[in-house]
């Protein structure tokens, strides 16, 4: 979360993303599937910590293990197998619903959670 200026001085809040280049590694179709949905993967894995089935997977489009797979079903952009989608896709002022996960720091005892002091 962030704030800009316009051009004629004043505050705007936005939220900077990260959207890509996100790398599809599977297309499912109605026909062999039964849904039409593009997998995309995203932010490079070590070789080392794959297992051979997720090197196998992405082998298929061509590219390294990612830590992210993600599925959008639906999609309204048609790619094939090993193409990359990046924020391209979007329009300048387009708004984007974007949800979140805080992380999560269990029980905090008074003194970390409120700053009191012992």
């Amino acid at each position: 979360m962030t704030s800009i200026f316009t051009p004629d001085g004043k505050q705007v809040a936005c939220t900077i993303i990260e959207a890509g280049p996100c790398v599809v590694t599977q297309v499912k179709t109605k026909d062999s599937d039964g849904y039409n949905s593009l997998q995309l993967a995203f932010g490079d894995k070590n070789e080392k910590h794959a297992i051979s089935a997720e090197k196998n997977h992405f082998a298929k489009s061509n590219t390294s293990p990612k830590k992210f797979v993600k599925e959008f079903r639906d999609y309204p952009l048609e790619k094939n197998l090993g193409e990359t989608v990046t924020v391209e896709i979007f329009a300048e002022g387009e708004k984007v619903d974007v949800v979140g996960t805080s992380k999560g720091k269990g029980f905090q005892g008074v003194v970390k959670r409120h700053w009191f002091i012992g």
